[in-house]
């Protein structure tokens, strides 16, 4: 029987010790003469690797799983504190290996990712910010504490912040628009904490890339986040597709839901809805979901049913909510237990469902690639991994009635398609926010509401929020945590995206030919840059020409059929 995850122990790395293992590594690199010698050291450094990451990946999931344990958070104050020294050790062995004689043998028998991924890392660290990271890390823990602290009281009870957002699904208007309010309240109210997170963030983070030698933290997020083959250039000529064709089509879908719904003016609270009597729900809770989930996985056969026995049986997934628990959802992997794991937040409304889906696509990926030739390539960079995620949630349409019943199943998947095709007019505008942000590094949180709100009309034209208090100040981009804890990573679901929708539109027409080229997909990792897992799986880049025009006339015609 396989260790369950409440029994997995990671013992702490101890920096003395682990100094001197990389001290050794480094000498051994030296009188390495040959490749083979050089391909036993990586070996050796992976296992030494994976060490640090297995102690980091639980000592944050326990933490997110109760943010009030007293030992949780001391043990992640420990982590902030240290980290940037293990990185140091880690950015110095890189160093040596891009350098070694024998580079150009390596690459013959190693994924050339790998280098790519090295080169990354080296641009992106220096002792000379050891110190900015602890501080950056701190910041993102505080933020993490302060919105998972959140208690609203609403109709009489008490509501975390993730709890409260199942309100958004309810059929009557008057009690969506309220939670709405007790939401925006909430954030309005701690604006001032937000702000000055916030503000400190970006001001270490300009500080870290002056200190790297770039202009400004985008030329240094980009390397953070592994772009290879494409800059904020491209990325810009995808945000100007999803304005100039996206945006239009999000128009239209927000007409006909204040037609289905009656309203003269569809506002902030009715975004969420697409009938009157409100959006399907799953039939059940917790357990009942993991049943149907259990039978979905059966069916659908390609090593998700298996995969998700296991998942059952490591007890590998935290999904209900509670107090003290962080909001959102992610997946992790654990490479000494070869296995991942899922974290979540039920709340009774259909995005348990899609959340759900999304980490299970993300855990079957970390599963599939668990023989990649390197720790460093189980997962792939982060616009790629997104797509397994996203496009799960598609390739499970056929089973969605286990969860909701027919005819619910099937207004499920014409809300599921028109929230994807909206959200990515968000995601774009998330993302052009961060490039003004750390453009102006110095400007004041009045300057940067005032840029999200010309982006709302950009991007978001049908947003309307009456006086709500935070959204109505340009506050709304304060809901969003990837833009504390993950600066520049919240194009890459928009990215993915258009991969997964590429992977509905040809599950439309080729079912079981597309659920095997998914499967094929994941056992990838991340052995290929984004752009090369995207060629291999026969999908168009975002930066081309009419990269959704087809993803565009497919969702027409659904959507109109389906009326």
């Amino acid at each position: 029987m396989p260790i369950a995850f409440p029994d997995y122990h990671v013992p702490q790395p101890q920096l003395a010790e682990t100094s001197s293992r990389y001290a050794q590594l480094h000498q051994r690199l030296t009188s390495a003469s040959s490749p083979a010698d050089c391909l036993t050291i990586i070996s050796d450094w992976d296992k030494l690797l994976c060490e640090f990451k297995e102690w980091s990946t639980l000592t944050h999931i326990r933490f997110h799983q109760d943010t009030k344990n007293e030992d949780y958070k001391a043990a992640v104050d420990e982590l902030d504190n240290i980290s940037p020294k293990f990185e140091d050790l880690e950015t110095k062995f890189k160093h040596a290996l891009l350098a070694s004689p024998f580079r150009d043998e390596l690459e013959k028998s190693l994924p050339s990712m790998l280098f790519a991924k090295w080169e990354c890392h080296t641009k992106s660290f220096s002792p000379a910010i050891e110190e900015d990271i602890t501080a950056e890390s701190k910041l993102g823990s505080a933020h993490t504490s302060l919105t998972a602290s959140a208690e609203i009281d609403f109709q009489g009870k008490i509501y975390t912040l993730s709890e409260l957002e199942k309100f958004a699904d309810e059929a009557d208007r008057q009690t969506r628009e309220a939670a709405c309010r007790a939401n925006s309240h909430w954030f309005s109210e701690n604006a001032p904490e937000l702000d000055r997170i916030f503000d400190e963030q970006v001001t270490l983070r300009h500080s870290m890339a002056r200190k790297l030698g770039y202009r400004n933290f985008t030329e240094l997020g980009y390397q953070r986040m592994t772009r290879i083959g494409y800059g904020p250039k491209e990325v810009a000529t995808f945000r100007n597709e999803v304005r100039d064709k996206i945006v239009p089509l999000a128009l239209e879908i927000a007409e006909r839901q204040s037609r289905a719904l009656g309203l003269a003016q569809l506002m902030h609270w009715d975004r969420s809805i697409h009938s009157p009597k409100g959006n399907p729900k799953p039939l059940g809770g917790h357990d009942w979901m993991i049943d149907r989930a259990t039978e979905m996985f059966d069916e659908m056969g390609h090593g998700l049913d298996s995969f998700f026995h296991e998942m059952k049986d490591r007890k590998t997934m935290d999904l209900k909510s509670r107090k003290g628990k962080a909001g959102g959802g992610f997946c992790a992997y654990f490479h000494q237990y070869a296995f991942p794991f899922i974290f979540s937040n039920f709340n009774g409304t259909r995005g348990d469902v899609d959340v759900f889906t999304h980490e299970i696509g993300h855990a079957f990926q970390s599963y599939s690639s668990r023989k990649q030739a390197m720790s460093d390539i189980v997962w792939p960079t982060t616009e790629a991994c997104e797509i397994h995620s996203m496009a799960l949630e598609f390739l499970t349409w056929p089973h969605m009635d286990k969860f909701y019943g027919e005819p619910a199943a099937n207004d499920l998947r014409r809300i599921h398609l028109s929230t994807y095709l909206q959200f990515l007019c968000y995601g774009v505008a998330i993302d052009h926010f961060q490039h003004l942000v750390y453009e102006k590094p110095d400007a004041s949180p009045g300057e940067r509401n005032a840029m999200w709100q010309e982006l709302e009309k950009t991007y978001l034209p049908w947003w309307q929020y009456a006086d709500l208090p935070a959204e109505s100040s340009g506050r709304l981009w304060q809901q969003k945590a990837h833009i504390y804890q993950s600066p520049f990573y919240y194009i890459d679901y928009c990215l993915a995206l258009t991969g997964a929708l590429q992977f509905w539109s040809n599950s439309q027409k080729k079912p079981a030919g597309t659920l095997e080229s998914y499967t094929k997909l994941c056992t990838l990792g991340g052995s290929q840059p984004y752009l090369g897992l995207l060629q291999s799986a026969g999908l168009r880049s975002p930066f081309q020409p009419a990269c959704l025009d087809q993803v565009i006339e497919d969702a027409k015609n659904y959507l109109n059929s389906n009326a």
